[in-house]
């Protein structure tokens, strides 16, 4: 092989006119080519991208490489941090004999650097707290959330419908209960005159599965303040981008939950950032790691809506990448949108495995320097392939990809070193303040009340009204047994009279 012409090859593909980002060098066999650098551009991250690779290959330190210095070039991210260890982009890395020989084999020194961060939670965990109402969240995803069938979703969506129509807000859980309490009870005519019959059933199956949410702690993240994803582009006084950490380590074991926030918050990013167009460099970049749990067991409807975000958010100036074990994880019209690929290796233990590991291969260029197939199970730890696009949006060549190391800390923050970052945030005291304005939950709690109210008044005035009744009754029998003559008969037909008559007003008989 021509190695020169290799390095020609590598070298024009990765040269790029405006600003980029060096994730190492371009590897060959055991060799590793100083200098030659492997770099991304900023002006193509809006056209999303893919890490994907099995457990311990390198996946997380490759995001942490990319967020870092994607912040010293002044763009805001958002991570999922679902080990605890990404929040040690917060702090300076240590060098150690391993760091520099890898960047002394690369071509550049390592310089130790940390990035601004802003911690972020959906739970109790230390950080801003991320909150979005159930109206924000639309039928589709909160229908997801709850794991419902079509039938029960429809059932949501014409809820939906019902609480807008009436300008009815939905903040909370407690506000969606209240609404399929009013519709089954005071206000199912209503209802029922307006969109079709509701069927009971699976009102009380929507019901225990929200009863169900509420166990595993989702209520916490439903409420106000709504959280403002333009909060999400900050930049420090140093004009380096903020790195936004989403703390999840503790819904490890409530995977739906997270998923569904984050498809929630790119439809409002989609939602509410301004049309961009061709942007120099982003002005977001999201990493949404364990991304198969975003289109496990997904509706035709969501997957469509998850397409079309990807599909038009970039023209918003915001990039999207999906971190995962397989590229197969990812559907394949989602799959095509992504314009940046670094595959770690992959395990063939099965042949289950293999035929994965052929299919992932597909996904790549055709390369004459390597075979794909057999290089992703070859691949060692903090070593990648990688395919981007060049400012012209043209696929790059292949090139095995020998990773520097992250600048920052590759392990967890301390609990004080935590605390010092919360300490210092200035959208902390915004959003962890609790709000609990006038909802559905208010609203038809009243109107309810006021049904109540009515139905007891009825009762009081219909008791009120028999003694009257009866009264009048009994002043007719006794002015017809007055007469002497006929007063014995007179009692005993007054008496099985009286009987009568009360059991008609309701009085009853004694036993």
């Amino acid at each position: 092989m021509d190695k020169k012409k290799f390095i020609e090859h590598i070298s024009s593909s990765y040269t790029f006119k405006g600003e980029s980002i060096v994730l190492g060098a371009v590897k060959l066999g055991e060799e590793v080519f100083t200098n030659t650098f492997i770099r991304l551009p900023l002006k193509t991250f809006n056209r999303h991208g893919l890490i994907a690779g099995a457990t311990g290959t390198g996946k997380t330190k490759t995001l942490q490489i990319i967020a870092e210095q994607l912040s010293a070039n002044g763009v805001p991210s958002l991570v999922m941090d679902i080990k605890g260890d990404l929040s040690g982009i917060a702090r300076k890395g240590e060098m150690n004999a391993k760091i520099i020989e890898r960047h002394d084999k690369i071509g550049m020194p390592f310089i130790p650097g940390s990035s601004p961060v802003e911690l972020l939670s959906l739970s109790e965990e230390k950080g801003v707290r991320l909150r979005a109402t159930v109206t924000e969240f639309g039928p589709v995803l909160f229908s997801k959330i709850l794991n419902l069938n079509d039938v029960q979703a429809g059932m949501v969506a014409v809820v939906f419908k019902y609480c807008d129509d009436k300008r009815i807000p939905l903040i909370d859980l407690k506000d969606f209960k209240k609404v399929l309490q009013f519709v089954s009870s005071e206000g199912q005519a209503e209802f029922e005159g307006l969109y079709g019959k509701l069927s009971t059933v699976s009102l009380g199956t929507i019901l225990r599965k929200i009863v169900e949410l509420e166990q595993q702690g989702a209520d916490v993240f439903f409420g106000e303040p709504s959280f403002d994803v333009h909060d999400l582009i900050n930049i420090d006084s140093e004009g380096r981008g903020v790195v936004s950490v989403l703390r999840l380590s503790d819904l490890q074991d409530r995977p739906k939950l997270f998923s569904t926030f984050m498809l929630q918050l790119l439809a409002e990013i989609y939602s509410t950032f301004p049309e961009a167009g061709d942007v120099e460099k982003p002005k977001l970049v999201i990493f949404i790691d364990e991304a198969h749990l975003v289109f496990e067991e997904a509706s035709k409807a969501l997957l469509d809506q998850i397409e079309v975000i990807v599909k038009l958010i970039r023209s918003k100036g915001v990039g999207v990448f999906f971190v995962t074990q397989v590229p197969t994880d990812i559907p394949d019209d989602v799959l095509s949108q992504l314009g940046m690929k670094i595959q770690h290796s992959l395990r063939a233990f099965t042949a289950k495995d293999r035929k994965a590991i052929q299919k992932a291969s597909e996904n790549y260029p055709i390369s004459e320097f390597y075979k794909v197939d057999e290089l992703i199970t070859g691949l060692g730890i903090g070593e990648a392939i990688v395919t981007v696009l060049n400012e012209k949006g043209i696929p790059t060549a292949l090139a095995y990809t020998y990773l520097r190391a992250p600048q920052s800390r590759m392990d967890v923050l301390t609990e004080s070193e935590i605390d010092d970052i919360v300490d210092r945030s200035e959208i902390l005291s915004h959003y962890n303040k609790s709000i609990d304005r006038e909802s559905a939950y208010e609203i038809l709690s009243e109107k309810l009340e006021r049904a109540s109210q009515r139905q007891l008044d009825e009762q009081e005035e219909e008791r009120n009204e028999q003694p009257r009744t009866v009264r009048k009754e009994k002043s007719v029998i006794e002015s017809f047994i007055s007469n002497t003559t006929v007063r014995q008969i007179g009692r005993t037909v007054a008496r099985e009279l009286s009987r009568g008559l009360l059991g008609v007003l309701g009085i009853g008989r004694r036993r």
